[in-house]
């Protein structure tokens, strides 16, 4: 019995002892990974900054003033160049992209009487891709079927011209000179690009307003002009704002020659294989070929775009200007140079 006792007891004290080491591994373990933590969120903190933006005191869009220093128009413009230069990726590819459209939308905007600010307006519209919005509006423009055959462009099943850049552009003037014509300022023209002339007028006899900048509106049409204006001032201004590029990251023109059609064509496939291109190129710079034939009972003549050298962009011999121009803007250089 006494052997007994002692193995009990014996027992219970390396039970014990189990128990005061268990406690202190689990001590000193919560320690260590309370430091390790610790010692992570310090480093984050170190080298992670995010910064506020400093606003620019004076702004213009086409040359109206834009009234900064009014407390709504800061916060708005706040916003919109918050979320671009913090969406890194979406305007790092608005740069890109414009290097390679720009050339081909400012002579147009130009001949028309435009300003050179709408550019960034067909910019923030699509990002300069031929996308499709929820409500059926097409290409770099976002033009509606109706409003892209008031002002001239062809759009069925097989022929959408709104999907043409050129064509596209030059429908968008139409409608920003009329809009311009009804309200002699450049940002109302704007808003109205987004909401329509006859929402303009509504709210601004409603509100007994003169200025979209003293409009309350909708949210989307509330922000868009502030959009413009934020996309404008990083493109201009990349590395304010923390954006720097090469010359040779930029997506670049290339030539095209134009083909002249007034009849048929049965089969687009066999069409591009005859003029030593596919189907998928001559889909890339032909956009507005909505199938794959083209239907030409009027004898209408029609230019089909295909690159001088293999992958190229869409850059037509058709649009007067020079190959020149597709280098970046003297402050663009001085940028990339700097980077370099």
């Amino acid at each position: 019995m006494e052997i007994k006792k002692r193995y009990r007891l014996f027992g219970i004290v390396c039970l014990a002892l189990s128990v005061i080491v268990g406690f202190e591994i689990f001590i000193f373990s919560s320690d260590d990974f309370r430091d390790e933590n610790q010692t992570y969120q310090d480093k984050f903190n170190e080298d992670y900054r995010v910064y506020s933006i400093v606003i620019p005191e004076n702004m213009d869009f086409c040359g109206e003033p834009v009234p900064v220093s009014d407390q709504d128009v800061y916060e708005r413009l706040d916003r919109e160049l918050l979320v671009n230069a913090y969406w890194q990726s979406n305007s790092l590819l608005y740069h890109k992209r414009a290097n390679k459209w720009f050339p081909v939308i400012e002579p147009i905007l130009k001949k028309n009487g435009i300003p050179d600010d709408f550019k960034y307006l067909a910019l923030v519209e699509s990002g300069l891709m031929n996308v499709v919005s929820s409500s059926g509006a097409v290409g770099f423009w976002q033009l509606l079927k109706t409003t892209g055959q008031e002002y001239g462009l062809e759009v069925n099943e097989v022929i959408d011209e709104r999907y043409n850049v050129v064509k596209a552009t030059e429908a968008a003037c139409k409608y920003l000179n009329e809009a311009h014509n009804r309200y002699e300022n450049w940002t109302l023209a704007a808003a109205s690009y987004n909401m329509g002339m006859n929402g303009v007028d509504r709210q601004l006899k409603r509100q007994n307003a003169q200025t979209y900048f003293d409009l309350l509106l909708n949210d989307e049409t509330s922000r868009y002009v502030f959009r413009v204006l934020a996309a404008k001032e990083i493109h201009e201004n990349p590395t304010k704002y923390g954006f720097h590029y090469r010359l040779k990251d930029l997506y670049t023109p290339q030539e095209t020659y134009s083909l002249k059609v007034d009849t048929t064509i049965r089969d687009l496939v066999s069409f591009a294989h005859q003029h030593k291109s596919n189907y998928k190129i001559l889909k890339i710079f032909n956009p507005w070929l909505r199938d794959s034939f083209l239907t030409n009972n009027s004898g209408k003549r029609y230019e089909i775009l295909l690159p001088k050298s293999g992958y190229s962009d869409f850059r037509s011999t058709e649009v007067e200007v020079e190959l020149d121009t597709l280098k970046p803007s003297t402050d663009t250089r001085k940028v990339l140079e700097r980077d370099e």
